[in-house]
């Protein structure tokens, strides 16, 4: 059984970065995070189970770097995405209760406060961010992560190149079904190509409207306006016999998306 990770989102191709392109939006979302919370102070309240009051602090000020001037979501929001699918995204079944979504990606950056976790913020600003972009689903987030300075298992995260039959696998091996991932994808719905080669400059959307969490994303993959260019691996799903099915269920239909997009 996967754990829960919901935050666990294909705002990326993984491995068409270089370590050095890691390290820069690692950075940016970071930075970003600590632009809006200068201290990340901590209020002690009250048990009970309820989710103390620093993470409503948290997000108001999150939603508020996350969006533009233009109302729809920024390049920070987007950074924070990343961020949270290259934490995340590296665990499979083989690791049990360990590995994934454990802030581990950041092992060399400094927290400020202890008491909030880089593994918690990291998540819960991916969430934040998804639900700033306008059309994004709210989604329960859990907090009481802890940190891990143990490195990722190597080669979890999807190859930008690889074909369908290898990516699907890896997904299942994850704990998701092919719904799960054509669900998934559609997180590139708000993502622009960053670190990306000749064929597609760092900038560039994987949709028309990289500001919108919206469907237009799975018809522009099949079809690419100009200035559009779906990443190698989206294509590939795309036209995979179990996911690709899956894939064009999700054109136009943007309240079957965001229920399964939950439920992955």
């Amino acid at each position: 059984m996967r754990p829960n990770i919901a935050l666990l989102v294909l705002a990326a191709g993984a491995n068409a970065v270089t370590l050095a392109d890691v390290s820069a939006y690692a950075n940016d979302a970071v930075s970003a995070i600590k632009r809006a919370i200068p201290a990340l102070a901590v209020r002690k309240d009250g048990g009970g189970g309820s989710c103390p009051a620093v993470w409503t602090t948290i997000a108001t000020q999150l939603k508020g770097m996350y969006l533009g001037s233009d109302g729809q979501c920024n390049d920070d929001a987007r950074a924070a995405i990343r961020l949270a699918f290259h934490d995340c995204g590296t665990w499979d079944s083989s690791q049990g209760t360990t590995g994934g979504c454990d802030g581990s990606l950041l092992i060399n950056v400094k927290n400020a406060n202890p008491s909030i976790t880089m593994a918690d913020l990291i998540s819960f600003s991916a969430a934040v961010a998804i639900v700033t972009c306008p059309g994004g689903p709210q989604m329960q987030t859990f907090v009481g992560r802890k940190d891990s300075f143990t490195p990722a298992k190597p080669n979890g995260l999807p190859d930008v190149h690889a074909s369908a039959d290898n990516l699907f696998a890896l997904f299942q091996a994850k704990g998701f079904s092919a719904k799960d991932l054509a669900a998934l994808l559609g997180a590139h719905s708000t993502s622009k190509g960053f670190g990306q080669t000749a064929d597609m400059p760092s900038g560039t959307p994987q949709d028309g409207t990289p500001g919108l969490w919206d469907v237009k994303y799975y018809q522009d993959t099949l079809t690419p306006p100009a200035g559009v260019v779906p990443f190698p691996s989206d294509k590939h799903l795309a036209a995979h016999p179990v996911v690709g099915k899956e894939f064009s269920g999700f054109i136009g239909r943007q309240s079957k998306w965001t229920g399964d997009f939950k439920d992955a």
